[in-house]
């Protein structure tokens, strides 16, 4: 296997082709095998009584995990990564390995729905307070940081709204106060955000989305820059919140493509909302390479590009009766809560019904639309059909 300096040689696509896969240990197949395993045995007592092992049980990983571990790492150039069974769960080991009892967290208004149940639910519950913030204050959060602020929590862009977060100036704050930093990445993935070279010390990515790529796969993926790498690893094997082998192996075969996908996502992604911002039915574009997102000039000081996931926001005059005409007779696009994969998808949702910091209220009814891989201009007319049943 190539070390670290001699992949950084190399462009992006070329490191996505070689990390975690080593075929001289292979018997020279191009795949890494699946290792499947629970036991493992020792040559004698002293190895055994020392834990003088690679491995020392099936819980502290297998070489399949720790080749996509390895992948993970190199590809967000951090620490260390450790890997769960879903995206949720690798926000929970993030949060769980820099937070106690007494402690307080801040935690942005525009969050993953599930992230907030896990806050409100399990972390108050274990006696950590949350502050939810204003996704735009920027670096006014230090206003809200109190004498037991243990950790910020980032999601940018929010995965409904899309408000894009001034990361640098709540960074800063951060340092200043010796707060840790944790960033849900999934939207931009390493490829078009680099969250530990901006100082984000937890990058956590739900690899159901663009690693996977199939829509066949559950994981999520904590990466860390070396001050919080140890303490995100001890909590990791404390919780021995470890994936199936298959979904490694399925995650390491979504890396060799994920650049080709992401750009794809991107290039049909702008194809779309430009089309769709050219809709007399939709009053606005909430995409973040759009100038009228919330936080575009963060998008564009941050990020170097943008995925297939992005909002709309109708015109006033359609209710909710007008929208589920449209969605109940959409021919290729599917609902579903998940992106990222190759169908494309369209929800409807209302953040109003959960904020606390912020006032969600974009006069209009709002979609979600993630772009898959099928013909655009099946997409365009399935969409185009849609808007039109809005008047029915």
């Amino acid at each position: 296997m190539k070390s670290k300096s001699e992949l950084q040689k190399f462009k992006l696509s070329t490191q996505l082709s070689m990390l975690g896969r080593d075929p001289e240990q292979q018997s020279g197949f191009v795949n890494a095998p699946v290792y499947r395993g629970s036991t493992v045995v020792y040559k004698n007592c002293d190895d055994i009584r020392h834990k003088r092992a690679r491995f020392s049980y099936g819980t502290s990983g297998t070489p399949t995990i720790e080749n996509l571990e390895n992948a993970w790492s190199t590809l967000c150039d951090a620490a260390g990564t450790v890997i769960s069974p879903s995206g949720l769960g690798a926000l929970a080991l993030a949060l769980f390995s820099v937070t106690r009892a007494g402690d307080h967290i801040l935690v942005t208004d525009s969050v993953y729905r599930p992230t907030r149940k896990f806050c409100n639910a399990l972390l108050v519950k274990y006696g950590v307070s949350v502050t939810y913030y204003d996704p735009l204050i920027g670096g006014d959060i230090e206003r809200l940081v109190q004498s037991n602020t243990r950790a910020i929590l980032l999601e940018c862009p929010g995965s409904q709204s899309f408000e894009i977060q001034d990361i640098g100036a709540i960074v800063a704050v951060a340092k200043k106060y010796a707060i840790s930093t944790i960033i849900d990445n999934t939207w931009a993935t390493p490829i078009f955000f680099k969250a530990h070279a901006h100082g984000i010390d937890l990058s956590v990515e739900a690899g159901t989305k663009y690693l996977g790529g199939h829509s066949d796969l559950l994981m999520g993926l904590v990466s860390a820059n070396a001050s919080h790498w140890p303490a995100l690893r001890e909590t990791y094997d404390t919780m021995a919140m470890l994936p199936g082998a298959e979904d490694c192996f399925l995650a390491l075969r979504g890396l060799r493509t994920m650049h080709l996908r992401v750009q794809e996502a991107q290039s049909r992604g702008l194809d779309m909302a430009r089309w769709l911002k050219q809709q007399p039915e939709v009053s606005k574009v909430l995409h973040p390479a759009f100038e009228e997102c919330p936080g575009h000039e963060n998008w564009k000081k941050y990020f170097t590009g943008s995925t297939g996931l992005f909002s709309i926001v109708l015109d006033r005059r359609f209710g909710q009766q007008n929208v589920d005409q449209m969605l109940d007779n959409m021919h290729v696009f599917a609902m579903g809560f998940s992106w990222g994969g190759f169908e494309s998808l369209i929800i409807p949702f209302d953040c109003a019904e959960y904020r606390t910091a912020t006032t969600w209220n974009p006069q209009g009814m709002t979609l979600r639309i993630q772009i898959g891989l099928e013909d655009m201009d099946d997409l365009k007319n399935d969409l185009k059909q849609g808007l039109m049943r809005l008047h029915h």
